[in-house]
């Protein structure tokens, strides 16, 4: 009985120790980098238990404004601290004396260390080279200085750049091939997402200081600055914009209380995006939430009278609009007494100035008899209807900058262009018609250039770590027909007409330091018709195109002028920025 015991203990233990065995073969040799339903990293773990970590640099590629300016971050050279210099004694003294601060500073913020930091705060103390070299050649365990990137805390230009996320189930989506960290960031929205591939993370750039059991310095072993293997990465986005304007941008939005809607710029000789600003901020607590994350300048929504452009430009082409033609624009689009605005018997030029509803809407009644497709085809020769931002051939496969850009369009029911009624208040951008802030600011840029209309590009390129380029942006046209070179003179003669007219629905921006050619638009959005898109958008300087601007406030059920305005004082800031410090291209 006693031996039957013991042999049954003795399986038991044997049991025992074979599941301990396997456990212990699981630990350590077959779940090292994915350890139970959690996946810990256990050679991770096992190193930061016997290390101090300060990360330099995330590792993930950084955007820049077409002078080399960053974007998102800085580097700056800070003082690093580790906390085991707690536990020992350390010529504080003679750091702080660098650094031209009192020693206590420095003691009382290591006091309450539990890891390596910079020193200063949330905005860390920026040494010179000279105090950087001085702290260096102390040579003291645990004391360095070392250039760092510091992420901004602003927003500039969120939703062109776009946010990220370090979801796992995202990142076996997108990279079912690469094992990628669980600290690794990949982009879903805006320049992050398209770019993602050109910026993911080689790895950390980092301080590595290895502590023994109680935390204190393994002293004869040095600090290691570890950095990604491939010396080619991070990459440099060396984007369109310029960070002076883009800063301006998102302050005058802001001040005119634009909270659904924005602004978009481009540079007219370029094609290039000088700024983007989109309304309402992007959600900070929640950055990938649906509604705040999405670029207002990027999507299609109802232009009202901007829209205009493309009904005078068909009316131009077909030959409608002889001299002497007047309109009545007592009468509203559908032939009834005006309840609210009697301008009288105008002209073409007149009623395009003060925006005669009545005009377009008989134009589009006799063009639609010559061609039921005008709208669209005007739209399209004008690039506004159609992708817009640059598109082409990367690495054998279509490659696209802009992150989810929407195509406008004229009709829902293609059965209905033939419908005079409906195509009259299509010609005035409204029924159906859906255009972008981004193809809207194309159209002008297309109108200055004499009618060439071009792809808008917001990056110029892509550069690896080393500086050189690892690709680049050419300039590109678009596809298809184009206005001819009369029809887009006559168009920016009517543009710099609704500025300078005395009535002109734009005649407040007639003082400018800049001439300024233009159109405004209203366009009622919402079912009671309270609700209301208020657009201008021109270019800049008439004589010699330099910018083309939209303006455009989404949704607004209040009276003020807030587009206009805010057009004005865009204009009136790019002049001081142009005149005051000029920048190289």
């Amino acid at each position: 009985m006693i031996q039957k015991r013991m042999k049954s203990l003795a399986v038991l233990l044997i049991l025992i120790l074979m599941l301990l065995t396997g456990r212990l073969v699981q630990i350590q040799l077959v779940s090292t980098e994915s350890f139970s339903g959690h996946k810990v990293n256990l050679i991770e773990s096992s190193v930061k238990q016997r290390t101090q970590v300060m990360k330099i640099d995330d590792g993930r590629g950084d955007f820049y404004d077409k002078n080399g300016n960053p974007i998102l971050h800085e580097v700056i050279p800070v003082l690093v601290l580790f906390p085991f210099l707690n536990k020992m004694a350390w010529p504080a003294e003679k750091v702080a004396n660098i650094i031209q601060i009192p020693a206590y500073k420095l003691l009382n913020e290591l006091q309450t260390a539990k890891e390596p930091f910079a020193f200063g705060g949330k905005i860390p103390l920026e040494l010179t080279e000279e105090q950087s070299r001085a702290i260096n050649d102390l040579k003291i365990p645990g004391v360095f200085a070392v250039k760092q990137k510091l992420e901004y805390d602003g927003t500039m230009a969120e939703h062109l750049i776009g946010t990220l996320t370090r979801s796992d189930e995202l990142k076996a989506k997108n990279y079912p091939e690469r094992e990628l960290s669980p600290d690794t960031y990949i982009g879903i929205t805006g320049l992050q997402h398209t770019f993602d591939e050109f910026l993911l993370s080689e790895g950390d750039s980092k301080l590595v200081f290895h502590v023994d059991g109680t935390g204190g310095p393994l002293f004869g072993v040095d600090v290691k600055y570890v950095e990604p293997a491939n010396p080619m990465y991070p990459v440099k986005v060396i984007t369109t914009l310029n960070r002076d304007i883009q800063a301006a941008a998102e302050k005058l939005t802001d001040l005119h209380g634009i909270k659904k809607g924005g602004l978009v710029l481009i540079d007219i000789e370029k094609s290039e995006i000088a700024a983007m600003v989109s309304r309402p901020k992007i959600n900070q607590s929640n950055p990938n939430e649906n509604s705040s994350s999405k670029n207002r300048m990027l999507m299609q929504d109802t232009p009202g009278s901007v829209f205009k452009t493309v009904t005078a430009a068909a009316a131009i082409e077909h030959g409608l609009v002889p001299p002497g033609r007047r309109f009545n624009c007592d009468q509203t689009i559908d032939g009834k007494s005006e309840p609210k605005k009697k301008l009288g018997t105008l002209d073409f030029e007149d009623s395009f100035a003060q925006s005669c509803n009545r005009t377009f809407g008989d134009l589009a009644k006799e063009l639609t008899d010559i061609d039921p497709d005008f709208l669209q085809s005007y739209g399209s020769k004008l690039g506004l209807i159609g992708q817009t931002g640059w598109q082409g051939e990367m690495y054998h496969s279509d490659f696209k900058q802009l992150d989810k850009e929407e195509l406008g369009r004229v009709w829902n029911d293609e059965a209905v262009k033939k419908d005079k009624k409906i195509a009259a208040h299509s010609a005035i951008g409204q029924q159906d018609v859906q255009v972008t802030p981004l193809a809207v600011a194309n159209m002008m840029a297309t109108i200055a250039r004499g009618g060439e209309k071009r792809m808008v590009s917001a990056v110029r390129k892509v550069s690896f770590n080393n500086g050189t380029t690892a690709i680049d942006f050419p300039p590109k046209g678009l596809e298809g027909e184009r206005i001819s070179p009369y029809t887009a003179m006559k168009l920016q003669s009517l543009l710099r007409r609704v500025v300078t007219e005395g009535k002109g629905t734009g005649a407040s921006l007639s003082q400018l330091p800049y001439e300024v050619a233009g159109k405004s638009g209203t366009a009622q959005t919402g079912i009671d018709k309270r609700e209301l898109n208020k657009w201008f958008a021109g270019y800049f300087p008439f004589k010699n195109p330099k910018y083309a601007l939209v303006t455009v406030k989404l949704d607004s059920n209040d009276q003020e002028a807030g587009v206009i305005s805010l057009f004005k004082e865009m204009v009136e800031e790019i002049h001081r920025i142009e005149t005051s410090s000029p920048v190289p291209d």
